[in-house]
């Protein structure tokens, strides 16, 4: 085997779907919380999605200027989205259950509580290889 083959796509590791309870809030007949499957995402979805989050906002007092502006919470709902496989969260009956219009909506309120969303946003972040936490980069910083 050459040393270029070994290179090759099909000589290429696979990253795993895998399963987590994002919240306690939705239980089985047995009261275990259910599981959702989770995949991550390539390099290509992850430009995508954060592109879809940048907005050009007008410069005050400089007329016909814009800087542009990530919107970090869009960011993370469109990631979850994206890295969820089950429940389908584009599902119009689950979405129109919970009363929303979009995936990134619905993911939101199906996980309400702040703390276990924060919690589900570093799992989904941490599998999709960014391994510091933002609060991790803070914390360097301070130090």
């Amino acid at each position: 085997m050459s040393n270029l083959s070994r290179f090759l796509k099909e000589n290429k590791k696979q990253r795993e779907t895998v399963k987590y309870a994002p919240t306690t809030a939705l239980v089985d007949e047995k009261g275990n919380p259910l599981e959702w499957t989770i995949k991550p995402i390539t390099t290509k979805q992850n430009d995508d999605i954060r592109d879809s989050c940048v907005i050009e906002v007008p410069v005050s007092a400089k007329k016909g200027v814009y800087r542009n502006k990530f919107n970090a919470s869009l960011y993370q709902a469109k990631l979850l989205v994206a890295s969820t496989v089950e429940p389908n969260l584009y599902d119009a009956e689950l979405q129109d259950s919970y009363e929303v219009k979009t995936p990134e909506e619905l993911v939101k309120e199906m996980i309400d509580n702040p703390g276990e969303y924060t919690d589900f946003v570093q799992f989904v972040t941490k599998l999709n290889g960014f391994d510091d936490t933002i609060d991790d980069k803070v914390e360097e910083a301070k130090n």
